[in-house]
């Protein structure tokens, strides 16, 4: 270890015992330890977050994190330890001979919370009257939507049991993506839908709203939400009504209680676990050091994934077109930008292994594809995928090739003489990607490129990539999965994550001259060509043809691929850890042993 190394190091932990000492009493105040009930303490899981919930109504929910994992489910759901698709509500379904249909039988004698029952009726209210319907803004309604028409599935009760969805052509991702969300109440929320406010629209656009008394809102999970402290905790209760039980016939979940714990800060989340206070704790690369010597005397494991099923790219805006008669690109950096040579020398001239051993700790590896490597259409390096490993020379010749130059300071300039620079944005706050962001200003200047580094409030930052389009390079990521197509609004040339090459969304200014390129296009047809394609050989294969045109072409350059770690007490029986879903996914299955 360098002394530099040893030195923050030991800084670092005489700045947690400050922290510790100077918010003793803070922390004190918010251990869940102090959190007690006239009633016996119960088996509990104590976690945290970051922020308040926004609101108690699923389908109006745009947020992560949010209760509604531990309070509903659908009539299907996943096993984050195989990947395969399991009954959850429905016992079982039957998929007609050319896939347009499905046929859900449900579980008998299913209850909501209130002790009501759970029919297909309950199915039918969710789908038509909330998710399909046009008046109610939710994002699950743009999951559902198939083909080049973006038509939206049917649902139908077919008896006292059985539901029926239809589509209009084959869809791949129907049973996984379409029938899996949340069913919700139609005895508690059906008056709310059909009733308009004083600006014709349903009241259930305010129904739900986080100052709901708790024992009002009527769910299926296993916890229902017991209590809601603003700007201090949330706690749930195990649902009694639930319907799971294990090979001996006795109820799930086994926890009792879970409590999140409202908290500032990451640092603080981490006092609290370090102190006793949490039973877990996600854990980034800058704490990983700390807190793996303390596991023996802190009687708990940091749990490893392996590498997240997210991505983390720097970006160009690639976008040619014109707002109010001004191009939103300057017309030479355009160019640069849309110039792939340009692109790829980009990608080998980042040293994304020094990356990975200085701001990751050597706790991740190096990314090369948008598909989630858990992902069974995830294609490898060794099966094909295109990478660009270091290579300053290699860089510097693809610049050469495309027209660049350099001068006799060694800074590159175009064609016409100008020096080669731009500014990268990322969200201020985010240290990982400070980091990342400061390492690829040095990795730039070795090929002559000026970059100027600037991270800006995440609310500023968001504006510029999504709404005024005002930016020329980015540092970002997103969330991944299993399906790719969950990610097709990312690769439709009109979708609304199409970052590098944004058209207008509803309600923006338009965009003179906006261009889509013939690689970009064919990304998005084959993007609608697999998620019809049944044939699950055939299908990789289309997804497999995606990576390669995007590792070729370059709309994002993919950096790292982080690991997902948590720390967990040892008082936790039943924990089949997952990169893509955590420690608590199988939550019904998970026993406190102390």
């Amino acid at each position: 270890m360098k002394f530099s190394t040893i030195l923050a190091t030991v800084k670092r932990f005489w700045l947690l015992i400050i922290i510790c000492i100077v918010t003793g009493l803070t922390v004190a105040a918010c251990n869940p330890s102090n959190f007690k009930t006239t009633a016996a303490q119960v088996p509990q899981l104590v976690t945290s977050i970051l922020s308040d919930p926004k609101t108690f109504n699923f389908a109006l929910s745009s947020e992560s994190p949010n209760i509604f994992g531990w309070t509903y489910e659908g009539l299907i759901t996943e096993n984050y330890e195989n990947g395969q698709v399991e009954p959850a509500l429905a016992e079982s379904w039957q998929i007609s001979e050319d896939k347009l249909k499905i046929v859900f039988t449900l579980r008998e004698n299913l209850k909501w919370s209130d002790g009501q029952p759970l029919t297909v009726d309950d199915v039918v209210f969710t789908y038509n009257d909330i998710y399909l319907n046009e008046a109610i803004p939710t994002d699950a309604r743009d999951g559902m939507r198939i083909g080049e028409s973006r038509k939206l599935p049917t649902v139908k009760k077919i008896d006292n049991r059985r539901v029926e969805f239809s589509i209009p052509e084959p869809f791949a991702p129907f049973l996984r993506s379409t029938t899996g969300y949340p069913i919700l109440p139609a005895h508690a929320l059906r008056e709310s839908v059909t009733t308009k406010d004083q600006e014709g629209k349903p009241k259930f656009l305010s129904k739900w709203g986080v100052d709901t008394p708790p024992d009002q809102l009527i769910v299926n999970g296993p916890f229902k939400l017991e209590r809601y402290d603003t700007s201090q905790r949330i706690v749930f209760r195990r649902n009694p009504y639930y319907w799971r039980k294990d090979a001996q016939g006795k109820a799930q979940p086994y926890i009792e209680r879970i409590v999140w714990q409202i908290v500032e800060s990451t640092d603080t989340s981490l006092l609290q676990f370090r102190s006793g206070g949490l039973d877990t704790v996600g854990v980034s690369p800058e704490y990983f050091s700390l807190l793996k010597v303390q596991e023996k005397q802190g009687n708990f494991k940091i749990y490893n994934g392996g590498p997240g099923s997210g991505t983390t790219f720097l970006i160009f805006n690639l976008n040619q077109g014109s707002r109010d008669g001004k191009p939103l690109i300057e017309p030479k950096k355009s160019r640069w930008f849309n110039t792939v040579e340009f692109r790829q020398a980009v990608a080998y001239a980042i040293d994304r292994q020094t990356m990975i051993n200085n701001t990751f700790r050597g706790l991740g590896q190096p990314q090369d594809s948008p598909i989630s490597v858990q992902s069974p259409y995830y294609l490898s390096p060794k099966e094909g995928l295109k990478v660009y490993d270091y290579n300053i020379e290699k860089a510097k010749q693809l610049l050469l090739k495309a027209g660049f130059k350099y001068n006799d300071k060694n800074q590159l300039i175009d064609a016409e003489g100008n020096n080669v620079r731009f500014t990268l944005l990322t969200n201020a706050g985010n240290k990982i990607r400070e980091a990342m962001g400061s390492q690829i200003k040095r990795d730039l200047s070795k090929i002559g490129i000026q970059v100027d580094f600037n991270p800006i409030a995440w609310n500023t930052y968001t504006d510029k990539l999504a709404n005024s389009l005002d930016w020329e390079a980015a540092l970002l990521g997103l969330t991944g999965g299993l399906e790719p197509n969950d990610g097709a609004n990312v690769w439709s040339p009109e979708g609304g994550l199409h970052m590098f090459n944004q058209k207008p969304q509803t309600g923006q200014k338009p965009i003179q001259g906006w261009q889509v390129a013939p690689w970009e296009a064919k990304i998005g047809e084959l993007y609608i060509k697999a998620a019809r394609e049944l044939d699950e050989a055939k299908r990789k294969a289309i997804y497999a043809e995606t990576q390669q045109i995007t590792q070729e072409n370059l709309p994002f350059i993919y950096l790292v691929n982080a690991y997902a770690m948590s720390a967990l007490r040892n008082r936790f029986e039943g924990i089949k850890f997952s990169g893509l879903a955590g420690a608590f996914w199988n939550i019904h299955e998970i026993k406190i042993v102390d």
